[in-house]
């Protein structure tokens, strides 16, 4: 779950377990796993709109109980666009 003040990101609280996550000048001090998903026609869920954030550890934890692995490309270098 994210916070802001004034468009700048205060906090970064995981939804799994609670964890708090650094944040520093607006940016996160270690890597958070942001989902945003708006649920269509066809879903139990129609019309809903859920927002979530989660620690490393917890997606580590969430993708290891997969039936069918993530599937995972290695990078040399990350440049965002």
């Amino acid at each position: 779950m994210k916070k802001y003040e004034k468009d700048t990101l205060t906090e970064v609280i995981c939804n799994g377990c609670g964890k708090r996550i650094a944040v520093k000048h607006g940016m996160t001090e270690e890597e958070v796993f942001h989902v945003e998903k708006r649920w269509g026609y066809f879903s139990k869920r129609d019309m809903q709109q859920e927002r979530f954030d989660l620690c490393e550890e917890c997606y580590e934890k969430i993708i290891d109980g997969f039936a069918i692995p993530a599937e995972k490309k290695e990078e040399t270098e990350f440049f965002p666009c």
